[in-house]
């Protein structure tokens, strides 16, 4: 098994269908499948084995794909980094996954060459460039065949304390998430994806790139989020699939021709965190499309559930994907009953091998064949999976367990919030405080009496937050994720400022 044959099956069936369109030029899946190729002989003749670190560390385009698969090709691992991690970022993770060659044009990169036990650095400019790899072969290269649970790719996970993890995701896992996302999108070779979302994350990479390759579909990339280029590439290009995240979908929302601009859209996922249901309503009454939401990490290849087609539950990110199952488990691994919040943990051929070397911590991740998510959800009687919120955020304030995320929701009905974020802080009273930080809407004013006036007749008195705070952003990921860690030291930060 290789994932790397997708590519070359999707070539061999329409070779002449756009692979990849990345607004500079465009690729044919026959012409996608000779670059990799070449990439793939290159590799080979530079010594790279079967099993070796390869490492990508580039914003999105057509020859980061094609390297990703060209190296796939050869047999080896893609380590694929954040191209917007630092220097002392990227230190400890190059030396952990130890690639002997990286992919980059990033000039911090060769500054870590001798650090990280780099050779060679391929770039799309410079002495050894991504053109003069590829000049002199052939194009004529067969995915070199491995187990299926050989490692495929290394991506490492977010966080905004300690050192990332590398999660080891096998050709196994790769395909069970590439099949999963092709069939409950129900894609074909008709489709085009657009992907503006970084190519080294799970989703992007997973549920987007590989999905897409594998049901022979186009992909119109992006290397970052525009507006306008968002816009302008769903009409040029015919886009069917929209994939953003909430706070694009909010952004959108404020366009008054939307249904128009939108054009060829047939579908829209949000990623990466929660969506509102307020925002999903809203958006079926402007644009008459779902967005749909499924569950999945980095450690699961991306899909876990998938909300469907009919009987789609907004609020739920939907039931189990074919072959995944799921456990609502306590902290000491009981089975609780439907309706009953605990952890969530899996089971399938889409969960990781394990963290890259960090053997405690990939036992602590499994409790016998159950991964553990560290997210707290409920299943209901139809086997729809809600979740409630990640364990490490509940806050607990005079003794009660309140998840933020119920309060969001309620925050969301108020049309003068754009977007919040509720965390627990330090109190001396009750432990944690509940604040909520609110982005407004563009010529709105949060007024924090009638803020919590109105939550008193929604929520139970002890879920009502002590603070209301305008803000004018919240940190996020690259992905568009909400960091409330993040936000927590930031407070903490400035108060000690303060003194």
């Amino acid at each position: 098994m290789n994932i790397a044959k997708n590519l070359e099956n999707s070539a061999f069936h329409f070779p002449k269908k756009i692979a990849l369109m990345d607004g500079k030029a465009a690729l044919s899946y026959r012409q996608m499948d000779i670059e990799s190729s070449k990439i793939a002989a290159a590799l080979q003749k530079m010594g790279v084995t079967p099993g070796e670190h390869v490492a990508l560390c580039s914003p999105n385009s057509n020859s980061w794909l094609c390297f990703y698969f060209g190296t796939l090709k050869a047999g080896a691992v893609a380590v694929t980094l954040p191209y917007a991690m630092t220097k002392s970022e990227l230190t400890p993770v190059l030396k952990d996954c130890r690639p002997r060659i990286v992919f980059t044009d990033d000039k911090k990169i060769t500054d870590l060459e001798k650090t990280a036990g780099i050779k060679t650095i391929i770039s799309e400019s410079g002495d050894t460039s991504y053109d003069t790899l590829i000049l002199n072969e052939t194009g004529e290269f067969t995915a070199i065949d491995r187990e299926p649970d050989d490692t495929a790719a290394i991506l490492y996970t977010g966080g905004t304390t300690g050192v990332p993890k590398g999660v080891e995701l096998t050709h196994r896992n790769i395909m069970a998430s590439a099949m999963n996302v092709s069939r409950c999108e129900r894609s074909d070779e008709n489709d085009r994806a657009l992907c503006f979302l970084p190519l080294n994350h799970v989703f992007a990479q997973h549920h987007i790139m590989n999905a897409t390759i594998f049901s022979a579909g186009g992909l119109v990339i992006q290397s970052s989020f525009n507006m306008d280029a968002l816009l302008k590439s769903i009409k040029e290009f015919s886009v069917t699939k929209l994939y953003a995240v909430p706070t694009v979908y909010i952004r959108l929302l404020s366009l008054p021709d939307l249904k128009e601009r939108l054009g060829t859209v047939r579908y829209c996922f949000s990623a990466a965190a929660s969506m509102a249901k307020e925002v999903v309503k809203e958006w079926k009454i402007k644009t008459g499309l779902d967005i749909f939401e499924a569950y999945g990490m980095t450690e699961s290849a991306s899909m876990v559930t998938f909300n469907h087609y009919h009987q789609h539950v907004v609020g739920s990110v939907g039931t189990a994907a074919p072959d995944i199952e799921i456990q609502i488990q306590d902290e000491d691994g009981k089975v609780l009953g439907n309706n009953t919040p605990g952890e969530i943990c899996i089971s399938g051929p889409n969960i990781m091998k394990g963290y890259l070397n960090r053997k405690k911590d990939t036992k602590a991740a499994f409790r016998g064949r159950w991964f553990r998510s560290g997210d707290v959800g409920y299943l209901d009687n139809h086997g729809y999976l809600y979740i409630v919120d990640r364990i490490k955020e509940l806050i607990i304030t005079g003794g009660e367990n309140v998840s933020p995320r119920e309060v969001e929701e309620v925050l969301y009905t108020r049309h003068e919030i754009e977007e919040c974020a509720v965390i627990g802080l330090p109190d001396r009273e009750y432990g944690e405080r509940i604040v909520a930080y609110i982005i407004p809407r563009p010529g709105q004013e949060i007024d924090p009496i009638s803020l919590k006036a109105y939550l008193k007749t929604q929520l139970s008195p002890f879920k009502v937050p002590k603070e209301f705070i305008s803000v004018a952003e919240l940190p996020k990921s690259s992905t568009g994720k909400l960091l409330k860690r993040e936000l927590k030291r930031q407070v903490a930060e400035n108060k000690e400022d303060e003194k």
